[in-house]
This record gives C-alpha cells, sequence and structure tokens, in this order.
C-alpha cells in the first residue's frame, strides 16, 4: 500500500516533527497505523474449511469478535503407509455437506463427501489422476471435477462429472493436459478449467456435458474456437512439452518464454468474463465469454495462482506463489489496489466471505512449516489474523456465518 503523508491528519502551521507526532497519536487513538482506518471487528463468526495436502487432514476455522482459531481438524484418506493428499474442498449452498478430492491413490485418486454437522463420511467414488479443483452446481446436485494428473504423463486428462447424492462418477469428459481451476458461471450452464500444459482456457457446455469451446492463452497467439481441442497434439498446443511441472506453479518462466501456463478460470458475477491466470506470464487474462476474445491483460505478481471475485463484483483477489502476497485489483481499472505480503511462502487459495467483508487465504508453507490461513478486512485491505494449520495448506471455501460465540 502507498506510505501514509502525515500532513493530511494535523492542523496546518504545526512544525513537521510536532504535527508528525500529533498524526502518530492521531492513529494511535483511532487504533489504525496506516491510510486504513481502525477496522471494526467483526460482529459474527465466519467459518472456513481448509485442507492440509501433505498432512490429510481437513480444518475448520473460526473467526470473529475473539479472533481466529482453529475449531477442529479431521483426519481424511484411508492409505496407512501414504498420504492421501487432498487437494481441493467445495461446501454444498445449503451448508449440509462438503466434497474433498484426495489426489492420491492407486493409482487413481478419488472424493469423499462429508457431512458438516458432524464431519462424518457420507460417500466417495473414484476418479481419475489427481483429482483437484471442484465446484458445484447450484442445487449441490453435481460436482465437477478436475482430473490435474500432476504426476502422470503429459497426456489429455479429464473433467469428472459426479453425482453428489450417491456419489457416482456419471460423466468424465476429455479437456487437455493438466487441467485446473475448475469453476461453474454464476448461471450454471457453463464449467471452465484452465489447462496448464496446452495453454489454453476450456469450456464445457453443462447441458451436454462436453466441451463446447476453447481458447489458446500465449501471448501472440491467442485464439478461441469451437468444440474441443485436438487430441493428437495434446501436451505441444501451447508449447510447453518440455516443462517440468513438478513444483506445480513456482518455476518462473525462461528468458523469452511468452506461454500462459494458466492455474486457474474465475468467471465474473454476472458470467459475461473469465478471468485467467496465467502463472508463467504473471497475468491475468479477461476473456469476454460472448465474444470468446481477449478483453484485456492485467499485470499481475509473480507466478500468479488462483484467483476469486467479490459477490458484488467490484475486485479480484488473486494468489501469488512465487511473490509471498495477495493482490487486491480493482476490476474496473485493472488496478492493484493494495498488495499484501503473507507470513509464509507458496501461497494457494482464496475465498470471499458471502458479505464481502473478509477474504481468507490459505499459504502452503516450505517443507515442515505449518500452513496458514491468512484473513484479509477488505474494507481496511489488510491481513488482521492468521491461524496455522497441518502443511500445505491448500483448497479453502466458505461454510457458514453466525451468531459470535
Amino acid at each position: 500500500m502507498e506510505p501514509v503523508d502525515y500532513k493530511h491528519f494535523v492542523p496546518p502551521g504545526l512544525k513537521w516533527p510536532i504535527a508528525r507526532l500529533v498524526a502518530l497519536l492521531f492513529f494511535a487513538i483511532l487504533g489504525a497505523d496506516g491510510p486504513a482506518f481502525a477496522q471494526a471487528k467483526p460482529d459474527k463468526d465466519y467459518l472456513v474449511y481448509v485442507v492440509s495436502e501433505a498432512a490429510d487432514t481437513i480444518s475448520l476455522i473460526r473467526f470473529g469478535p475473539s479472533g481466529a482459531r482453529l475449531e477442529r481438524t479431521v483426519a481424511t484418506g484411508d492409505m496407512p503407509t501414504d498420504i492421501d493428499g487432498p487437494h481441493g474442498i467445495a461446501v454444498s449452498r445449503d451448508k449440509q455437506f462438503y466434497y474433498v478430492s484426495l489426489g492420491h491413490g492407486r493409482p487413481f485418486g478419488s472424493v469423499w463427501k462429508y457431512s458438516t454437522k458432524d464431519d462424518r463420511v457420507l460417500g466417495k467414488t473414484t476418479l481419475g489422476f489427481f483429482p483437484a479443483t471442484m465446484d458445484l452446481s447450484a442445487d449441490g446436485s453435481l460436482l465437477y471435477v478436475v482430473n490435474f494428473n500432476l504426476h502422470g504423463d503429459m497426456v489429455p486428462s479429464s473433467v469428472s462429472v459426479v453425482a453428489t447424492d450417491p456419489m457416482l462418477e456419471v460423466a468424465r469428459i476429455p479437456t487437455c493436459v493438466m487441467p485446473h481451476g475448475s469453476r461453474l458461471n454464476p448461471q450454471g450452464t457453463k464449467h471452465y478449467s484452465a489447462c496448464m500444459m496446452d495453454d489454453m482456457l476450456v469450456e464445457i457446455d453443462t447441458r451436454t456435458l462436453k466441451v463446447s469451446r476453447h481458447f489458446l492463452l500465449t501471448k501472440g497467439r491467442e485464439l478461441g474456437m469451437i468444440g474441443p481441442p485436438a487430441t493428437a497434439k495434446a501436451g505441444t498446443t501451447g508449447g510447453m512439452k518440455h516443462m517440468d511441472m513438478g513444483g506445480h506453479g513456482m518455476e518462473a518462466p525462461k528468458p523469452g518464454d511468452v506461454t500462459c501456463s494458466p492455474t486457474w478460470a474465475q468467471p465474473s458475477t454476472t458470467g459475461s468474463s473469465i478471468f485467467v491466470a496465467c502463472n508463467k506470464s504473471d497475468e491475468i487474462v479477461e476473456i469476454d465469454a460472448m465474444k470468446w476474445k481477449v478483453v484485456r491483460r492485467l499485470p499481475a505478481r509473480a507466478g500468479v495462482y488462483n484467483l476469486a471475485v467479490t459477490h458484488d463484483g467490484s475486485r479480484l483477489f488473486a494468489t501469488n506463489k512465487r511473490d509471498q502476497s495477495v493482490s487486491i485489483i480493482d476490476l474496473k481499472t485493472g488496478g492493484e489496489l493494495a498488495r499484501l505480503p503473507t507470513r509464509r511462502k507458496v501461497l494457494h487459495g482464496v475465498v470471499v466471505s458471502p458479505d464481502d467483508r473478509y477474504a481468507f487465504i490459505s499459504v502452503e508453507g516450505i517443507g515442515a512449516e505449518p500452513g496458514t490461513v491468512e484473513i484479509i478486512d477488505l474494507t481496511a485491505l489488510r491481513i488482521v489474523a492468521s491461524v496455522d494449520v497441518a502443511e500445505q495448506a491448500a483448497g479453502i471455501d466458505f461454510l457458514r456465518i453466525e451468531p459470535a460465540k
């Protein structure tokens, strides 16, 4: 954020040393140390789920008038001698259920259904290689899960569609290489995912459960096309077949590399635009959903990774995986309102509270460091609380707002 000019907050005529002292006392009384005046404490409790990929745990975070704390932790997975690797989490709109994708398996991953009342496992089903990001239809009946295939061969992968009542996979839709960032538009008619190794945005028609369009994101080669991408050259479309994705979003581009390496697709609140995080080229590409053309390229910080929009549609949040920061972007101007450094490195996910008062950020950490959930006050534009969770905090989703305890 911009440095504070204290001269704006003192009466004219005072000498500068005295003026600065008056200004500092002014901020101290208000409880602010910058241009964001004293943020009000929440008067309700905000509950958020986060999974820890290296520890096979699901954590519930409570943030309210008394601060932020770890409410409880639940173990997940069923492999006794290996890590199951929970990556994504999605909460149903009725707040009765939540779903967790487990990336590892023998060899396939799975998705598990839980009750929010008691964290009891209600069902599970096997999917493809490394199920990752997920999104639910508005009525909660269908779950869309990208099969990221992080550790496998560079071959086309898919999006699985799961009927959540019986927990059965009803469709597996071929897309392209390493799909990530599963999101539905507000109307529920289109599903979007981004393929890291093909430099593509892929659109699925939810009525036919088939790929309706795809978009090549490589700078200078942008092209929107009808139907699914050609699988014969999958993995080479964006010129990225030689990339090593072991670090998953942590690799800086080589000189002259113009590839996007998209990691997230986020529809706007109206569905008229799709924002795509280009993890390699450090920018966010806005696509017009109707015209299927690039609207603008927004400069981003190093390793932009996950995205979220406020419910009023005014701001976009970006986790910057290589920069150790979160960016808050004004969608009208495209400018960065604030860039907030985090306690630990390797940023992951972001979710915004339904009232647009707070954003919750998951940070993986490095090695044996704990993961972290950091909480941003969206009025003050500052981090106001953080909670340690188990290692490699990954997928994050909002549960509910309730009266303070």
